[in-house]
């Protein structure tokens, strides 16, 4: 999966953000593990909802649920970026492929602005946590745990799938007015030991 040069879209990060690329990496590097095919994505979205749910105060993730994908994650691992590159970094592919990780840069899942989730698609040991994203489709809905007891709900509007040179940085790190949510994710095919491109899955918050 992922490895992401990350860049935050703040007033002092928006020249970084011109030249950097967010491309997550490190999905199904090669090995002799049989890996999964291609998700095989097709990108389709929806109009955002007219009004938006109330924002939630600051609070970290402790798990992720996608009923439609299989996910069950209890734990979050906590990201930051790479001072020097500004890249993101990502679970550790040998020891954490099932479990995600929010980069502690952004939003709180449920807070304003765009939370920033990321997971495993496949490692080199073979499928992970995010095995299944496409069977994820529009209205699904992404729950996450909160350590103050909430769960943050939001609802997918849009599935992007994107080769990794294209990576849409602003659009997935960019400030928002609203409660988003953003999950990406490894996918196409395999070359020179790496996936091809990213599953990105966009959602409002609804509860």
């Amino acid at each position: 999966m992922p490895r992401t040069p990350l860049i935050p879209l703040t007033a002092t990060s928006l020249v970084l953000a011109a030249t950097a690329t967010a491309a997550l990496t490190a999905c199904g590097t090669a090995s002799a593990t049989k890996l999964p095919p291609a998700p095989g994505i097709t990108g389709t979205s929806a109009a955002p909802p007219p009004t938006a749910a109330p924002p939630l105060e600051r609070s970290r993730p402790t798990g992720v649920r996608i009923a439609s994908a299989g996910v069950a994650a209890t734990r979050v691992l906590d990201l930051t970026t790479d001072p020097a590159t500004g890249e993101l970094e990502v679970p550790d592919p040998d020891t954490e492929a099932n479990t995600p990780g929010w980069w502690t840069g952004g939003a709180a899942p449920g807070e304003k602005g765009a939370a920033v989730l990321v997971a495993h698609y496949d490692t080199k040991h073979g499928p992970a946590l995010m095995k299944d994203v496409a069977k994820v489709g529009l209205g699904d809905l992404v729950e996450v745990p909160r350590e103050d007891g909430r769960t943050a709900k939001f609802k997918i509007r849009e599935i992007e799938d994107v080769h990794k040179d294209r990576f849409p940085t602003r659009k997935v790190y960019g400030p928002t007015d609203r409660p988003e949510l953003r999950l990406l994710t490894c996918g196409g095919e395999i070359e020179n030991g790496h996936r091809t491109h990213n599953v990105i899955l966009y959602a409002d918050l609804v509860a």
